[in-house]
């Protein structure tokens, strides 16, 4: 729960936001982190010391929900003649530390990261005679938050959240979320580390997979042309009723076909709801260590192949130093997916581990068959696996939402796959990996050519390549959400 009060009025656990020059026994008193960024805030906004603002009424660090202190509302005049239009600006306060008292966040140092490193910002365009800010912004960065506190993972620019619904509960085609720097916010210096200030953009189902596709900083900078879609400052609006595609067709095919078949994709895995069997073998047999199969307990995945994966999700490929992100369990309906621009090794290697139990004692096993199965949403992913991926000398990886196992494919010389060309299938208990050569991936590509209109076939739908020995089907999610699974 939370409530809705001009941050000057006097609340449970904070007081009143105090200015830059605010004076030092008063300062003494407030959170340090807390005013840091309220400073920011000020020299954005020094006509508006006492914003709206949404606090949790139970803190998160008293058990509440919420793990978002405040968000902050303000009204941002913008610049007409920049095409930037008058809106709301949104700032959270909580991912970072805001009290430097281990009450929500370790304490690591002043020159590393605050907790977490960074708040998040939104900037919705103000409807005319929209006299106060709509407050369900605060609730989406609430649902942003809760994600990065149970999964320990951060965002970053060029980042994309898959929503999968309206981000107001309207009927707006604004459906997805990219994230990037706020245009104005300067990282900020604080008692417990530095805070970045990262913003949320709103964009449509065609917009964020496109950025599946190529990656999230190239689309952000097509919404940056478009002043309807974003402009220089990339406002939501979640009236606009076209894509960037729709307004201007030769955006698809000059810019983002481009930039896929030079750059390739930067989404190296997805939560799925995905399944695999091992053809290999009867199912009975009780040596069987492969992952799921329907009417099989699968073994679970070792703390030593979890932090592999996840590894391999954070490092990525060539291309820059930013990792990967793992992929994410969704905590609602409208379930969370992001990538993260990869880093300088294409590796399925991990250095740590918290394995339970031993690795070595899991034998790494060849398979001479398999049956991949994908629902609808994760089969539609597969040709961007193949084209924006592995053409690419990349890899990509399935992680399942309903069972404890993954898929990862694999292009010739990733390093540290245990599937090699002699043996394109392994597993390692309940993560499979298979090695498709440049030649099986054009073959792929092909006879799969169907799931980029998912809409024109009807489920169950079967691929078959007998001479590979392989078997991928597209079922319908109900047979994932069965208890089987």
């Amino acid at each position: 729960m939370a409530e809705l009060r001009p941050s000057g009025a006097p609340g449970p656990t904070a007081p009143p936001a105090p200015g830059p020059s605010a004076p030092p026994a008063f300062a003494s008193l407030f959170p340090p982190g807390l005013h840091a960024i309220y400073g920011e805030c000020r020299r954005l906004y020094p006509d508006q010391p006492n914003p709206l603002q949404v606090t949790a009424i139970v803190k998160y660090w008293l058990g509440g929900p919420d793990p978002l202190d405040y968000v902050s509302m303000y009204r941002n005049v913008g610049s007409p003649s920049a095409n930037i239009p008058e809106h709301w600006h949104y700032i959270s306060f909580g991912l970072s530390d805001l009290y430097g008292d281990s009450r929500v966040h370790e304490f690591t140092g002043t020159d590393g990261p605050s907790g977490f490193g960074f708040e998040l910002t939104f900037r919705l365009k103000r409807e005319t005679g929209e006299s106060a800010p709509p407050t369900w912004p605060a609730e989406l960065m609430q649902g942003l938050a809760r994600y990065v506190f149970q999964s320990e993972n951060t965002f970053c620019s060029g980042d994309h959240v898959s929503w999968h619904s309206p981000l107001d509960n309207s009927e707006s085609r604004i459906q997805h979320m990219l994230l990037t720097e706020d245009p104005q916010m300067q990282p900020v210096q604080t008692p417990f580390g530095v805070v970045t200030f990262l913003q949320i953009v709103g964009v449509c189902t065609e917009e964020l997979h496109a950025a599946q596709q190529w990656n999230g900083q190239g689309i952000l900078e097509l919404l940056r042309t478009v002043p309807i879609a974003g402009g220089p400052w990339l406002i939501t609006d979640m009236r606009r009723g076209e894509t960037i595609f729709e307004i201007d067709p030769h955006l698809q095919q000059e810019r983002v076909d481009k930039g896929i078949e030079t750059d390739g994709s930067n989404l190296s895995g997805v939560s799925a709801k995905c399944a695999w069997d091992d053809l290999s073998r009867p199912p009975e047999d009780d040596e069987d260590s492969r992952s799921i199969c329907i009417g099989t307990q699968p073994r679970r995945l070792s703390g030593k192949d979890t932090e592999q994966i996840r590894e391999t999700l954070r490092r990525g490929l060539e291309i820059n130093s930013k990792p990967v992100l793992p992929p994410i369990n969704p905590q609602r309906q409208n379930g969370l997916t992001h990538d993260r621009a990869p880093s300088r090794k294409d590796s399925l290697e991990s250095d740590s581990s918290t394995a339970i139990i031993p690795h070595e004692l899991i034998r790494t096993r060849q398979l001479e068959s398999v049956h991949l199965k994908f629902n609808q949403e994760s089969g539609a992913l597969i040709p961007l696996c193949l084209r924006g991926r592995l053409l690419h000398g990349r890899h990509f990886t399935y992680k399942s939402i309903t069972g404890d196992m993954a898929i990862t494919f694999v292009s010739t010389g990733v390093e540290g796959a245990f599937a090699t060309e002699e043996h394109p299938y392994a597993a390692h208990g309940p993560w499979l990996q298979i090695l498709l050569t440049e030649e099986f991936v054009e073959k792929m590509l092909e006879d799969l050519e169907d799931l980029t209109s998912p809409e024109e076939f009807k489920l169950p739908k079967e691929y078959s390549w007998p001479e590979k020995k392989l078997k991928v089907s597209i079922l319908p999610d109900v047979v994932f959400d069965s208890p089987l699974h």
